[in-house]
């Protein structure tokens, strides 16, 4: 696997000192309010374990399995893969998920959240943040770190289902791309 990996952008150090300044902010912001987290699986996976490692607060965790992607690229259509969200009236949530790239995600996850919740607030986290033009309106209220245009791999992201379990986050090679495409 390490091969595979063109060059590094952010060690495994370099992130949980990351997580512990993102942990710190929402601990602050979330102190003695009723919290909710929701992460989008799979990949946030491993960045909720670590980042909620960091969060000293009682809170409820929920998941939901959603899809955009299709190789390198996006989709354009999004897979909620469950029918029911969790019971999060009056309380704050928090949707974690690994990257903002298009947008197209977190936009419909926020807006399914905020038309059919009762929650109280919706803030989203994001590991990442990809630099480029946004599909639909969305930012994040959290972010780890802003990254180029490119396709990255590690830390909980997949190339076809691979590479998740790199504990930093790389960019891949040309072949390898070629080589684990679909």
């Amino acid at each position: 696997m390490e091969a595979d990996i063109a060059r590094v952008l952010y060690h495994e150090s370099t992130i949980l000192s990351r997580l512990d300044e993102l942990a710190a902010r929402i601990t602050a912001d979330y102190r003695e309010k009723e919290l909710t987290v929701v992460a989008i699986l799979n990949g946030s996976f491993i960045f909720m374990a670590d980042l909620l490692r960091r969060v000293p607060l009682p809170l409820q965790l929920d998941s939901w399995s959603v899809s955009s992607y299709h190789g390198t690229k996006t989709s354009g259509t999004i897979q909620f893969r469950q029918t029911q969200i969790a019971d999060v009236r009056g309380r704050h949530v928090l949707l974690l998920d690994d990257i903002l790239d298009s947008g197209l995600t977190l936009h419909a996850i926020r807006d399914r959240m905020e038309k059919e919740s009762g929650a109280a607030s919706v803030r989203s986290c994001v590991l990442l943040r990809k630099m480029v033009p946004r599909t639909c309106p969305v930012e994040a209220d959290y972010v780890g770190f802003d990254i180029p245009d490119e396709f990255v791999v590690g830390y909980g992201l997949d190339y076809n289902e691979r590479y998740r379990n790199l504990p930093y986050i790389g960019i891949l090679t040309e072949e390898a791309i070629r080589r684990n495409a679909l």
